[in-house]
C-alpha cells in the first residue's frame, strides 16, 4: 500500500469538494471515532464465534468501515505532519520490545 499515493488521492477529493476547512485534526479524529463506532456496531450482540464468521454482507460492510477509519487516519496524519509509516513502525517496535518473548 503506497500511503503517499493514497494521501494524495484523498487530498484531491478533499480539495475538489472544498472540504479542507472541515479537516482539522479535531474533526478528523472525531470522524475516525464515528467510523470506528460503525465498525463496532456490526459486532454488537454477536458471540465470539459469530464475530469470527460474519456473513458475506457483514464482512463487506466491516471492510468498508475499516477503509473509512484508515482513510481518516491518513488525513489526520497529514494534518498533523506525521508520517503514518513511521508512527506505525515506531509503535510496532515498542510493542515488540514490551510484549515479544
Amino acid at each position: 500500500m503506497n500511503l503517499e499515493e493514497l494521501t494524495a488521492r484523498l487530498h484531491a477529493i478533499r480539495d475538489n469538494n472544498d472540504w479542507r476547512g472541515f479537516h482539522s485534526p479535531k474533526n478528523l479524529a472525531m470522524a475516525a471515532s464515528v467510523e470506528m463506532a460503525e465498525l463496532v456496531e456490526i459486532f454488537q450482540w454477536l458471540s465470539e464465534d459469530q464475530s469470527r464468521q460474519l456473513p458475506a454482507a457483514d464482512l463487506a460492510h466491516a471492510g468498508q468501515e475499516v477503509g473509512d477509519i484508515v482513510l481518516y487516519l491518513l488525513l489526520l496524519c497529514s494534518e498533523l505532519g506525521l508520517d503514518m509509516n513511521e508512527v506505525v513502525r515506531a509503535k510496532l517496535a515498542d510493542s515488540e520490545r514490551r510484549f515479544a518473548k
